[in-house]
């Protein structure tokens, strides 16, 4: 039996690559999602994560105490320091570092790489004291020379390509305050993966970076690498005892990666979570479309099944016969999906139209759980695919099954089977199929009444979603005849053609059902999918425009930088502008609860915010008194005229303020409103401005008044300037990455989809050579023959997209109570220009996989497929 199934496999070469074609297609598509959220995850941890590969212990300056003078840390860090370090027993070397953060314009004065946060890495070139070459280790030159002045600047070849930077250009940058320009003298390559990840890098001259980012002749960090023989808790033991305890503080690299590890999983947790989610999808689709093929595939070999028992072979040799085929060829097929799935993972972020801001890059991470889907997927679910039919062809009689013609069940045999037996599989299947259905429904339904997309609520939605279209599935082979009937009108309605291809479509109601299947599924989360995102996205523009009276919004980047005062006075005094408030924007700390606060100007905060206060007013804001959101209010069951104790910004002890009002959520007010100069007083950054909202001169929204302010603020790269139809589509940005990322996923089991119906219409033709001959000895010409089979191919498709349109628009409407409970102004609205073009896309796309099938069809000779057994 083993050299029979290796015969076989040899013999049947183009029955074979069919096969093997469907089982790669299934493994590419589920390793490809596997290996992309791997290497997704792997490069946003990266693009957060800082290298200490070879840092043993790292030495820094501890917080000032309370009520200790600002200045106090200074001269902590310093080279005194640096010599002292270097000779404790176990120290092999010691790195001074400058680091900070600094954000470019690039070439065409753009902020190059913005908006990430710990993405714009800037830090002191200095030079190696063991070697003693003038060359700092970390930061080999790639060209030019290290920055010896205050008005030199070195980056790496990724800032510089991205920048379009060559050597002796002027670079114009900001760390903190005012724009600096900056000559650019060298370009060096680094290991840092928040850099490699997608970040960028500055490098200064050492005084220069520690007058920006320390203070002169100190660091902010100490690198301490240990000589052979040495632990590196020995080594933080030995370097605390010479440290003042009061100013200095010994860590070693491994406590510091573990207590990064833990805000990096905290950061990065869902984007492992998202992808993770389409490679179950994945995994579904592919396993249909593999069972389907091997289905159809045994079939056809029933009268060569028959005739093996004929001559002796028992049932389990039969069985086995045809599994060892299907390990042979799952394992072949795996190895061959699993590259493919390689170079999808490696295409798909271009695909996905994202750039080095928004998906840090990195390498393909292939682990353990990508080679296990392979083998899993490739030989697991063939083998499984291969038994079932196998069972069925082996325990036909001999004689019977070799009177039987290499056609699949009608179903005129199987209605009348079914007579036979009141529990027939497809009535079993019927009726579970219909149990799933009600119970997906009513859970689903269930969370129509939900008032928040709490974890627990979400995972209640992905079950029920679980649920309709398991449901849906196993009702297929049932809604098929009478849906393909009500499509066969139109196909009717071509001729004889399309009158054959619902015909045909309907033989075996089963196979049509698991070829649409994976179209099914793929249309029912794209249309679930878009109808969620449209309606979050219009719910965000809303949410954006409502509580915003200014025509323009100046901003930082991060509540840990501020714009210049000089700044914010230009921009007050620019011809268009009426009225420019200035936002201190801060935390605040309530207990065990972290709240965004906003410090505004009493007298002007009405003409550039729309409050819609619910007691209290604005006018009320001074020193201790705040104004609440009605979400944060109702949270901490204060009302106005209560009382809370909390604490802004870095202040150390808490205080009492008393609440002057509740106003409605506003994102432009965001939790708490205070008075600027209270809020200003306690923030991370004295005295600071984090945002500036413009009211212009009879509403003058225009080019040249966003240069106006553009040249205020000096473009600077740290600051954005955007006017409400920005903010709007700012705001709505994210879910549109979320949908781009979900949209790409599912591209590929649209794809796998189509190629699915490729290779069951392939099939299909193979079983049919006789009856096409016919048509063709009857008078029907190639041509239509080719519409004959591309029909059949749009009924096909068209049945599985209504299908999961039906389940996809369902289960939006159900989630949807979720995004209401968490979005005052969600309200389910219908993307229809995507609805119209997924309906299209999915029968186009199947007439157009139809094509060599058909061709293969056309080009049959009558007499020789007449002819054929």
């Amino acid at each position: 039996m083993l050299r029979t199934a290796l015969r076989n496999l040899l013999a049947h070469k183009a029955r074979q690559l069919m096969t093997v074609l469907a089982v790669c297609l299934g493994v590419a598509f589920v390793c490809g999602t596997l290996v992309f959220a791997d290497s997704t995850a792997a490069a946003h941890r990266a693009a957060v994560s800082k290298n200490f590969t070879g840092i043993a212990v790292t030495v820094t300056a501890k917080e000032p105490p309370p009520g200790a003078p600002d200045g106090q840390r200074a001269g902590v860090l310093d080279d005194a320091l640096a010599r002292k370090l270097a000779e404790v027993p176990g120290v092999a070397a010691v790195r001074p570092s400058v680091d900070g953060s600094a954000t470019l314009n690039a070439a065409d004065g753009t902020p190059l790489r913005a908006g990430r946060p710990g993405a714009n890495l800037a830090a002191a070139y200095v030079p190696d004291t063991v070697a003693k070459d003038g060359k700092d280790s970390r930061y080999p030159l790639a060209d030019g020379r290290a920055p010896t002045n205050s008005g030199e600047l070195a980056v790496d070849t990724g800032t510089a390509a991205a920048g379009h930077f060559r050597l002796g250009d002027t670079i114009t940058l900001a760390t903190d305050g005012p724009v600096m320009t900056q000559r650019l003298v060298g370009i060096v390559t680094t290991r840092e993966t928040r850099v490699t990840a997608g970040g960028t890098l500055a490098l200064f001259d050492k005084a220069t970076a520690q007058e920006l980012f320390a203070s002169p002749g100190t660091y902010t960090g100490m690198d301490l690498a240990a000589a052979p023989g040495t632990t590196p808790s020995e080594l933080a033991s030995r370097v605390t005892d010479v440290l003042p305890a009061d100013r200095a503080e010994a860590t070693t690299g491994a406590a510091q990666a573990a207590q990064q590890a833990v805000l990096v999983d905290t950061l990065t947790r869902g984007y492992e979570k998202l992808p993770l989610l389409f490679a179950g999808v994945s995994l579904f689709i592919g396993s249909f479309l593999i069972v389907n093929t091997f289905t159809m595939l045994v079939t056809r070999r029933t009268r060569e099944i028959a005739l093996l028992r004929a001559i002796g072979a028992s049932r389990r040799q039969v069985s086995r016969s045809v599994l060892l085929e299907a390990l042979l060829i799952g394992l072949v097929a795996s190895a061959a999906g699993f590259l493919l799935g390689l170079g999808i993972a490696a295409v798909l972020p271009d695909l996905l139209g994202t750039d080095g801001s928004t998906l840090p890059r990195g390498p393909l991470v292939i682990g353990p759980r990508s080679v296990v889907a392979a083998l899993g997927v490739g030989v697991g679910v063939t083998v499984l695919a291969a038994w079932l039919p196998s069972r069925r062809a082996a325990k036909v009689a001999p004689v019977e099954a070799m009177r039987t013609a290499e056609q699949p069940p009608s179903v005129s045999h199987s209605s009348h089977s079914s007579r036979s037996s009141r529990l027939s599989p497809s009535r079993i299947r019927g009726a579970a199929g219909l149990a799933l259905l009600l119970l997906g429904v009513g859970w689903l339904v269930s969370l129509t009444g939900a008032k928040d997309a709490s974890e627990e609520n979400l995972q209640k939605a992905m079950l029920g979603c679980a649920l309709l279209v398991t449901a849906l599935i196993m009702l297929a082979p049932l809604l098929a005849v009478p849906v393909i009937r009500l499509t066969g009108r139109l196909t009717g309605r071509l001729g004889i053609t399309g009158h054959l291809a619902r015909e045909n479509a309907l033989r075996d109601p089963r196979r049509t059902a698991a070829t649409a299947a994976t179209l099914m599924i793929s249309t029912a989360l794209v249309a679930g999918l878009a109808v969620i995102g449209h309606s979050t996205g219009r719910a965000l523009d809303h949410q954006a425009a409502a509580g915003l009276g200014a025509d323009y919004v100046i901003s930082t980047r991060s509540t840990m930088t501020g714009i210049d005062p000089a700044a914010v006075r230009r921009v007050a005094d620019t011809a268009a502008v009426a009225t420019a408030s200035a936002v201190t924007d801060s935390t605040l700390f309530t207990g065990g609860g972290v709240r965004e606060i906003s410090g505004v100007d009493p007298d002007t905060v009405n003409a550039v915010m729309k409050l819609d206060f619910v007691s209290g007013s604005a006018e009320n804001l001074g020193p201790g008194r705040i104004a609440l959101s009605r979400t944060m209010a109702r949270e901490h069951g204060l009302t106005t005229g209560s009382r809370l104790d909390a604490r802004i910004g870095r202040g150390h002890e808490p205080e009492q303020y008393t609440v002057v009002g509740v106003y409605k959520d506003n994102p432009v007010a965001r939790d708490v409103l205070g008075a600027r100069s209270d809020v200003a007083k306690h923030s991370f950054l004295p005295d600071s401005v984090q945002r500036v909202l413009v009211r212009t001169t009879g509403d003058a929204v225009s080019k040249t008044t966003e240069r106006q302010l553009r040249a205020a603020v000096g473009n600077s790269p740290l600051l954005k300037v955007q006017d409400r139809a920005q903010l709007v589509r700012e705001a709505a940005g994210t879910v549109s990455d979320l949908l781009n990322v979900m949209y790409g996923l599912l591209a590929i089991g649209v794809v796998t989809g189509a190629l699915g119906i490729v290779n069951t219409l392939a099939m299909s033709v193979a079983e049919r050579t006789r009856e096409i001959g016919a048509l063709r000895a009857l008078g029907m010409d190639r041509a239509g023959i080719r519409r004959m089979i591309r029909l059949e191919a749009v009924t096909v498709a068209t049945f599985g997209t209504l299908l999961g349109l039906a389940g996809g628009l369902f289960a939006a409407w159900a989630v949807g109570s979720l995004a209401n409970g968490a979005i005052d102004q969600y309200s389910l609205t219908l993307p229809w220009g995507t609805l119209l073009l997924t309906c299209l896309l999915s029968p186009t796309t199947a007439a157009l996989a139809a094509t060599l099938p058909a061709h293969r069809a056309a080009a049959l000779s009558p007499l020789k497929a007449v002819a054929q057994p």
